[in-house]
């Protein structure tokens, strides 16, 4: 017999339902916290372009969203998709939030942890999950985007010590980081090390001019004869392969997050349109109108499916990243078409900072280019399908 209970429009696919006990708690503690805490002073934090990001870090800490999908040194270890489900309660209400966790916890923290030495991990990691520490990570830099391995930040040994010399751009939380994680050429290879920001030759530059993400720190790391100890660097990798990794942690993190982002532009357009009234009855009750709340809602229950469906491939460690590519293009490309298509149903209203849609469509613009652009994740999903690789 056919259940007579409606769909809840809010989670029309009942997604949610699938999470375990862990899962939905944590969902709970970090959806309250956003709401109650972030949500209402966000607009101000995106119009001024600031973060106050010492604070939230030890918010974030006590919280336990740092790190938390890490075992050990101080971090809670929990399923991919718990950390999944954080992710998309803190860009429900803002990407940069979400970015700030990101790369605190699946880029700085995942890489020490991933490939860094045992000192290292004891060093740096108790500290960034408690929020006392902030970390960021130095890949891209001004003519190396897509094309890492054509970076020109280098290390040169000096006996037993290290010089990096080079620059990185577009780095979120630059300059307010204890340590940067820097990728660098070496004789050997692209080689990681852990860069205490308060090294000599290092210094941080506030990327100004945003028209996105300005609820997020964003700056340019500077060495210039930055040395350090042989120790500071990663001991075991070579190559590419420790920066793409931590990368790829990174964007599961955003498959993720976007759906929360989509979920409250859809859910703003919903309550708009049922509270708007045009010509004697609510935008909603006009043919044109619920078409687009369909796909709307379409959009963010597929995104949502989607996230699900890889975050329990992921805790199967079955996740490949051409998965995590079709992930973070789908979703992405799914959010921004919900958030563009909600600022429609809002009329004059949706660019207005009193509504969130405007800045959710702002900023999913810069998160369909970070971690991978649009284009080269295709090319990933076009590799796997076909075995021939086109990226050169």
């Amino acid at each position: 017999m056919a259940s007579s209970a409606a769909a809840d429009p809010r989670d029309f696919l009942d997604v949610d339902a699938r999470l375990a006990d862990e899962e939905r708690d944590i969902r709970d503690a970090v959806r309250d916290y956003a709401r109650a805490q972030l949500r209402p002073q966000v607009a101000e934090w995106f119009e001024t372009g600031m973060l106050p990001a010492r604070e939230l870090a030890k918010e974030f800490g006590r919280l336990g969203v740092l790190g938390m999908h890490l075992q050990g040194y101080g971090c809670a270890g929990t399923s991919a998709v718990a950390y999944g489900i954080a992710c998309r309660e803190l860009e429900a209400v803002d990407s940069g939030l979400r970015s700030f966790v990101s790369v605190q916890g699946s880029l700085a923290m995942f890489a020490i942890h991933r490939w860094g030495s045992e000192e290292q991990r004891g060093r740096w990691l108790p500290g960034m999950a408690e929020g006392e520490l902030l970390g960021c990570f130095g890949l891209t830099e001004p003519d190396a985007g897509s094309d890492p391995g054509s970076m020109r930040t280098r290390a040169r040994r000096d006996g037993s010590d290290w010089i990096l010399d080079g620059t990185k751009m577009w780095i979120t939380n630059g300059t307010v980081a204890d340590v940067a994680v820097v990728w660098a050429q070496t004789d050997e290879g692209i080689r990681g090390f852990v860069v205490p920001t308060d090294t000599p030759g290092f210094s941080a530059r506030e990327v100004q001019h945003k028209l996105s993400l300005r609820a997020s720190l964003t700056a340019e790391l500077v060495l210039e004869g930055v040395r350090l100890p042989a120790e500071a660097a990663f001991p075991d990798v070579r190559g590419l392969r420790g920066p793409l990794s931590c990368l790829n942690e990174a964007r599961y993190g955003i498959l993720y997050g976007v759906v929360g982002a989509a979920r409250t532009c859809y859910e703003t357009a919903l309550e708009y349109t049922l509270s708007r009234e045009q010509f004697g009855k609510p935008l909603a009750s006009f043919q044109l109108t619920q078409r687009k709340l369909a796909d709307l809602v379409i959009e963010v229950n597929r995104a949502g499916l989607v996230a699900l469906h890889l975050g329990r491939l992921k805790d199967d460690g079955e996740l490949d990243h051409s998965q995590v590519s079709f992930g973070k293009m789908a979703n992405v490309r799914s959010a921004l078409e919900v958030a563009r298509t909600a600022r429609t149903l809002l009329g004059a209203n949706g660019i207005s900072l009193e509504y969130p849609v405007m800045r959710h469509m702002a900023n999913l613009e810069t998160v369909l280019t970070y971690e991978g652009t649009e284009e080269m994740h295709a090319l990933s999903l076009g590799q796997a399908v076909t075995g021939i690789a086109a990226f050169r």
